[in-house]
């Protein structure tokens, strides 16, 4: 059994073919161009059997058997059962492939929803968890394709970025994964791949929904296209000749942008992915045109496609505000994943709801027993302990302990009598007062909150690293001595101190207390389990 979608030509090996010179002169030129970049990657070629990408393989055996392409890339079809005869073009694409010598692996997609962005997305999704890091995919969108999308994007109110189309060669990063989309063939027209794929008598697949008129992209290449060409019949190459345009304008505006980050940004708030943080008052300091921009480029980090211009004008009003308002959020669900949009004080957060998820688990209390101390005599042992405070499959929070540095903190402390000493960490309870270096006598609650300047959303994120200590009494029993070191968040950690306190008694600087327990403790938030974020 096989499908009327699929032409009637016979397989045959097209290796010895005639070669269309436009379509390899396109290939190879961008191969000039993109040559080092592709240096030692694996390439896989999505091939849906349909017209374009079939062509596009054949010519890549052509040019591979002749020695004029230095590899021959892997085919990848996605079976997504949308269609009925999904199964026989799965096959069909696997016969071709075997019958040129060329590897094809076929992959099974589940798809959520049934238009074509959902089954699309399903496609891209199950390559890339196919292929891995840093391999490149090679697509056969062409200039009617290019025209077609700039078109759309039109229509759905897209800027510079959207309306510079589809790149010839992009990096694509969705979490750890990196991986590059090649397309050599944005400056041909669809009509020389028709012409290559007849004479060549490629039995590609001619899926009917492709122009079937009941989405956006079909509707404008059986409608909309045919009429512009009655008004210029050069459309197709001007549309695209305006898209590479915009991308080199957007090249610009994303490079000032890039900068203005770097100039606004907190660097110490940031986590790639999960949290993102300007500083209000730098961004004000820019005219109101690159504030926009700014925005634009950084709500829009870490997603495919940009956010919309009311969301721009939203989070552009939010930083305006004089208020003491903390409690407005605005909400973006983007393409991969959802994100909120809140202010504390002068500065502006973007979350991902995954990491608001994760600040909201419960924090585990760690106790780390130090071994009995006699001061004249250290330990020389300097391992590194973890304690991890809290944890998920993706983001984990980790404090490292050095001990033998934390019992010469003991020196001054223990009056050379042996004692017991262990190490803690607790959440922090909002009626514990504290003393901090900022404070002038210990704070509790809302006052310690302000004082330190944490975030609604921080606040129970927040644990005590302690150090208790255990003396024997004349009577035999435990003298027990509780003396907080650090108050520790995610991002920040601030010296706490007591009447008790060793480094208190020592009567040393700040400076010298902050060096003296960042070389004991550290404190360690990955994502995916590097990228660490550490103080």
């Amino acid at each position: 059994m096989t499908s009327s979608a699929i032409l009637s030509h016979p397989i045959k090996p097209i290796a010895d073919l005639p070669i269309d010179n436009t379509l390899a002169t396109a290939l190879l030129s961008s191969l000039a161009e993109y040559g080092e970049q592709l240096h030692g990657r694996r390439l896989w070629l999505a091939c849906s059997g349909g017209r374009d990408s079939l062509a596009l393989a054949a010519l890549c055996v052509q040019l591979y058997r002749q020695d004029k392409l230095p590899f021959l890339p892997q085919l990848l079809h996605v079976n997504h059962g949308l269609q009925t005869d999904s199964q026989h073009w799965a096959n069909h694409v696997a016969d071709w492939a075997e019958a040129q010598k060329i590897p094809c692996r076929v992959l099974q997609a589940q798809v959520t929803g049934h238009d074509e962005q959902a089954a699309r997305q399903a496609r891209y999704n199950i390559m890339r968890a196919h292929i891995n890091q840093d391999d490149v995919l090679l697509l056969a969108h062409h200039a009617d394709d290019q025209a077609e999308t700039v078109l759309m994007r039109l229509i759905q109110g897209a800027g510079v970025n959207g309306l510079s189309g589809m790149q010839p060669w992009r990096v694509q990063t969705q979490g750890s994964q990196r991986n590059i989309l090649w397309r050599p063939w944005l400056t041909v027209r669809r009509a020389n791949i028709s012409a290559y794929a007849k004479r060549l008598e490629l039995p590609y697949i001619d899926d009917p929904t492709n122009d079937s008129g009941d989405n956006v992209r079909s509707g404008l290449r059986r409608d909309i296209m045919p009429a512009l060409a009655t008004y210029n019949p050069n459309v197709i190459d001007n549309i695209a000749r305006s898209a590479q345009l915009l991308s080199e304008a957007q090249s610009s505006v994303s490079a000032q942008a890039a900068t203005d980050l770097q100039q606004t940004a907190d660097a110490s708030l940031q986590l790639p992915s999960a949290q993102q943080v300007l500083n209000i008052d730098d961004l004000h300091k820019l005219p109101l045109y690159r504030q926009r921009q700014l925005l634009h480029y950084w709500l829009g980090q870490d997603e495919p496609l940009p956010p919309a211009k009311q969301l721009v004008d939203d989070v552009l009003t939010l930083s305006q505000r004089d208020d003491q308002d903390h409690q407005t959020e605005l909400f973006w669900q983007g393409r991969r994943q959802s994100y909120t949009v809140r202010r504390y004080r002068q500065q502006l957060y973007r979350f991902s709801s995954e990491w608001l998820s994760w600040l909201n688990l419960p924090l585990t209390a760690q106790v780390l027993p130090l071994s009995n101390l006699t001061l004249s005599n250290h330990s020389a042992d300097n391992t590194l302990t973890s304690l991890t405070v809290r944890s998920s499959d993706r983001y984990a929070w980790q404090l490292q302990v050095k001990a033998d540095t934390l019992v010469r903190l003991l020196d001054n402390s223990v009056d050379g009598i042996a004692q017991q000493a262990v190490f803690k960490t607790a959440p922090l309870n909002r009626q514990q007062r504290l003393k901090t270096e900022r404070a002038t006598r210990p704070q509790a609650g809302k006052k310690l909150y302000q004082t330190l300047g944490i975030p609604l959303w921080l606040r129970e994120s927040l644990i005590v690293v302690s150090i208790t200590f255990i003396k024997e009494s004349e009577d035999g029993s435990g003298i027990q001595t509780d003396i907080p070191l650090l108050l520790t968040s995610p991002f920040e950690s601030w010296i706490l101190g007591t009447n008790e306190s060793p480094l208190e008694s020592r009567q040393i600087g700040t400076t010298e207390k902050t060096d003296f327990l960042d070389s004991a403790i550290r404190s360690i938030l990955s994502v995916d389990g590097f990228l660490p974020n550490t103080f």
